[in-house]
């Protein structure tokens, strides 16, 4: 008889963390799993701490993939070993809590219309070295509806990809994981949010999201400034056509250095800059990519162009966003944030 869930665990050299996350799943209060682990070439004692844990599973099966798969195909080899009907991710340093599977299950159980079902999470590192993390994961945690997740995703990923609880058939709707030079959870959201997935999140905090050194997001080029907005692009490109009466035009707010590099993926894309927006007097009159550059007193009222906002500086796209809906601009109809 199939698992109700199948969790998808990938492991590499994870022998430090691995008995703390295996302990977390062997205290779930729902048990109806099997735990699918990934050994991706580990050459530590990941191996035999999988071995040891097979009597505190009812279903444990280890897949050995070689360390030069990617590993967006390592997950997908796992996927292939899977029979529940839904998909839990969870990694090798990360804890859940004990009623993590219960409470995602009872609400995607309750809506056969979700697709992914994600929680809040607990940072877990340590939030003076590792400020921007830390603020990054208190972000995901105000992300709560699919609205919500759907318009903050060209800003970034809108989930933690450890937390989520997936339909096995969105799977063979929307497509699996796909290698590339980009992160690859974060394009598999973005692919299934255009396709029309549907996206929900607990707000209980069910998983502790650690931040190790060698976590890949800080380690592999694929999680570069440059890999995230390379893949966004075109995804916001063919948003922006959709949703953008004036596409290809937009008015973007932010025209300093950082900004300028992360729009010109998305005019690689098609996107065009009619003008950009900024406070600082030494850029306002300026002139970049043949667009000028206006205060953002000048900006024209609600219907007569649309706004690409692309500040990250601290506690700047929470003012950029005050200031526009101040003047009745709304998300999604009048401005999108992508940074």
């Amino acid at each position: 008889m199939s698992p109700l869930i199948s969790v998808l665990m990938p492991i590499r050299n994870a022998a430090a963390t691995l008995p703390t996350a295996l302990e977390s799943l062997r205290r779930q209060t729902l048990q109806d799993f099997e735990l699918i682990a990934v050994d991706h070439g580990s050459d530590d004692e990941s191996r035999a701490l999988l071995e040891g844990a097979r009597g505190a599973f009812r279903d444990l099966r280890i897949v050995s993939v070689p360390r030069d798969l990617p590993f967006a195909e390592a997950l997908n080899e796992g996927l292939r070993q899977a029979r529940g009907e839904w998909i839990a991710r969870m990694d090798a340093d990360d804890e859940s809590t004990p009623e993590r599977l219960e409470t995602q299950w009872r609400v995607a159980w309750s809506d056969p219309s979700l697709d992914v079902v994600a929680c809040r999470v607990r940072f877990g590192g340590d939030r003076a070295n590792r400020a921007g993390y830390a603020r990054y994961v208190d972000w995901i945690n105000t992300l709560l509806t699919h609205e919500e997740m759907a318009r903050a995703r060209f800003r970034e990923s809108p989930l933690a990809h450890p937390s989520v609880l997936i339909r096995r058939g969105a799977f063979e709707r929307f497509g699996a994981y796909r290698a590339g030079a980009f992160p690859e959870d974060y394009e598999l959201w973005l692919r299934w949010f255009e396709a029309g997935a549907r996206f929900a999140k607990c707000p209980e905090t069910l998983l502790t999201w650690n931040d190790p050194p060698r976590r890949l997001s800080r380690t592999d080029p694929r999680y570069s400034f440059e890999a995230f907005y390379r893949v966004k692009a075109g995804y916001l490109a063919r948003w922006l056509a959709a949703n953008n009466p004036h596409h290809p035009d937009v008015l973007v707010i932010g025209a300093g250095r950082v900004t300028r590099r992360r729009v010109e993926f998305f005019m690689e894309a098609g996107i065009r800059v009619a003008a950009w927006s900024d406070l600082d007097p030494r850029k306002v009159g300026r002139r970049y990519h043949g667009a000028p550059v206006i205060h953002h007193e000048e900006i024209p009222p609600p219907g007569e162009c649309f706004i690409v906002t692309c500040v990250s500086a601290i506690g700047a796209p929470e003012s950029i966003r005050s200031m526009l809906l101040s003047r009745g601009y709304m998300p999604g109809r009048d401005f999108i944030e992508a940074a």
